[in-house]
């Protein structure tokens, strides 16, 4: 579905089959639509103007391989390249239901407004009700106004269950740049900023509802097969299933020296009260829930029932904002955390960038290059009202939230312009990749399961840990794959079972090996495309920007890995490396060879004048 919201019009659009065989779908069609779209003119184009685009995508698999999800992409405002940024929810099924696998917008509305999908099509509806409304209210009131609506249109049909949708809180709306799109009550797309580009469109929200069934699949007993199977090995991973990632937030600190505290000063911590058993017996009231056709059920429902955050209802917190709106901000208490993410959920913020523009406020105020009469108030770590404060003055760009607004990266050189410093004396704080806010998983202890030596440097899509990076050959039939899929990383079952999976969904001639050697570098290739096209404000330098966070060479403090770090050499020559296996040039810049072989003949002309 293509959407223009300045001409108000709607239409149906396809793709040539060819294209959804080599780029498949979220991820790597988005990128592909993207360029079709925008293509040279990508250095020019506002991120957070009309003519950037916002798109909602399913994948081919998405519904019918177990763990789906919706891949919200456009050209981001945080990197001014392009991220795949996925969420789950029953919204990517609504849609498919209803007879359409993505969304298109581009323009923007004279006022706010959401957009209705059904099987009768696509209907630009008024939201100016919705404007302003924080996150659980604007669930609360679209679920009553569309089932109430859908009911009225064909009452044959009966009680309507609620539709699917994602929606902005008012971070989006006020045009955060990391503000993220929102999904349910505390499932979020978090990298990219995406929900600064709906809010920029004046789209509050896109809600789906279909009663029809899902695609068919080109092979269906051998589909079925499958389908068994993947449920099988998901179902027998208990320990997942039954704590999700939320014991993370103990160890990943305690045990592998890689979770940040206080803006990254430090990555170890013994505070057992940060351990998976103190959020679980004293704020768990549902242990499990999950989406449509998940058998993993990671997500435990958690509430505060006393004190201060009564009622404060979120995830468990899941370990990223365990992580970030916990240590992160001194603060080691789980309601306080619980408090503190369902209001990042509440208020539309990025649980990562937002938080990290938040730590990254803190040590300014800790060495004094931020004071109170900047802020308006103390702002001490372990603060839990004081993080509560600056969340909401962020979100509304009020004070010095305007600044930090404009999330890690861009606020750093707004305040270095303020006190009359040189960038570089600010940004050393700055835990970023290209802008991009980097995910709750260190490299200087080495010791994590994600983050490693060149896992966000050579990243095309930044601080981004669910695409994070180990070599370029085997990394690219995994989130590259999955993200494109669209389906959840936590529902991954072993590659050849996936990629079987697929072949039988699609018809396609798929296979690991064609993904690392062909579809995975198309993809990759086309984003490092637009990351180096980059602009208006930010063009990003080869090499010198292919690199970790200043703070990332500090030697760890404490712990365990104490006095470790990472390794500058070693970055250096995997960072050569991965460009060689993708066959870029010495500066990461896709050779003319490589786009040949790749089918990205359209890119040469941009790329030579980088070269």
């Amino acid at each position: 579905m293509d959407v223009d919201l300045t001409k108000g019009e709607t239409r149906d659009i396809a793709f040539p089959e060819e294209t959804l065989e080599q780029y498949f779908g979220g991820r790597g069609l988005g990128a592909k639509i993207l360029w079709e779209r925008i293509g040279d003119g990508w250095s020019e184009v506002d991120p957070l103007g009309p003519e950037n685009l916002f798109l909602a995508l399913t994948g081919p698999m998405t519904g019918i391989y177990p763990g789906g999800r919706i891949c919200c992409t456009g050209k981001s405002p945080v990197s001014n390249g392009t991220v795949g940024s996925t969420a789950s929810t029953e919204f990517a099924h609504e849609l498919k239901t209803a007879g359409y696998d993505g969304v298109i917008v581009s323009g923007k509305a004279d006022e706010p407004v959401y957009i209705l999908v059904t099987e009768d099509g696509c209907e630009i509806r008024d939201a100016k009700h919705l404007w302003g409304l924080m996150g659980e209210e604007t669930i609360k009131v679209l679920n009553k106004e569309v089932s109430e609506e859908l009911s009225r249109r064909d009452p044959t049909r009966g009680l309507v269950k609620e539709p699917g949708m994602i929606y902005i809180g008012p971070a989006g709306e006020n045009m955060v740049r990391n503000a993220c799109v929102m999904t349910k009550l505390c499932h979020a797309a978090g990298y990219g900023g995406y929900g600064s580009v709906m809010g920029s469109k004046n789209l509050k929200a896109v809600v789906a509802k279909g009663w029809g069934p899902l695609p068919g699949v080109y092979a269906p007993e051998a589909a079925k097969l499958l389908w068994r199977r993947a449920h099988e090995h998901l179902i027998a991973n208990d320990s997942f299933r039954r704590q999700g990632t939320g014991y993370g937030g103990w160890s990943t600190g305690n045990k592998f020296s890689s979770e940040p505290i206080r803006n990254w000063q430090d990555e170890w911590h013994d505070r057992r009260s940060f351990g998976g058993p103190a959020f679980e017996t004293g704020f768990w009231v549902k242990k499990q829930w999950a989406d449509f056709n998940c058998t993993t059920g990671c997500m435990k429902l958690s509430c505060v029932k006393a004190g201060p955050w009564k009622g404060d209802i979120t995830d468990n917190p899941d370990y990223e904002l365990q992580a970030y709106c916990g240590a992160n901000f001194g603060v080691f208490d789980p309601a306080d955390d619980i408090h503190l993410s369902a209001l990042i959920d509440n208020l539309g913020h990025s649980g990562i960038g937002g938080a990290n523009t938040m730590g990254y406020a803190a040590e300014l105020y800790q060495r004094g290059i931020l004071n109170e009469g900047d802020l308006g108030f103390r702002l001490e770590w372990g603060d839990t009202a004081a993080f509560d404060r600056l969340a909401r003055m962020i979100a509304y760009r009020e004070g010095i939230g305007d600044v930090l607004a404009e999330g890690t990266y861009r606020a750093a050189l707004r305040i270095a312009e303020m006190k009359g410093m040189k960038p570089e004396e600010l940004l050393r704080y700055a835990v970023h990749v290209k802008g991009i806010e980097v995910g709750a998983h260190g490299t200087r202890s080495d010791a994590d399961f994600l983050a490693h030596d060149i896992g966000y440097a050579v990243n095309v899509q930044g601080g981004d840990h669910t695409s994070i990076v180990r070599d370029g050959y085997h990394e690219m039939s995994g989130s590259v794959f999955t993200d494109s899929a669209v389906v959840c990383n936590f529902a991954r079952t072993p590659q050849e079972l996936m990629f079987d999976y697929a072949k039988a969904v699609t018809g396609y001639d798929i296979s690991i090996e064609s993904w690392r050697m062909f579809n995975g570098p198309r993809i990759v290739t086309l984003q490092r495309a637009l990351l180096l096209l980059g602009g208006p404000d930010v063009t990003w330098e080869p090499v010198k920007d292919d690199e970790n966070p200043d703070r990332f060479y500090e030697p760890l403090p404490s712990g365990p890995y104490k006095d470790r770090t990472t390794d500058r050499e070693l970055v250096k020559r995997r960072r050569l490396a991965y460009f060689e296996t993708l066959g870029w040039d010495e500066r990461g810049i896709p050779t003319k060879e490589a786009l040949k072989r790749l089918d990205l003949g359209f890119l040469e002309k941009s790329m030579a004048k980088i070269r």
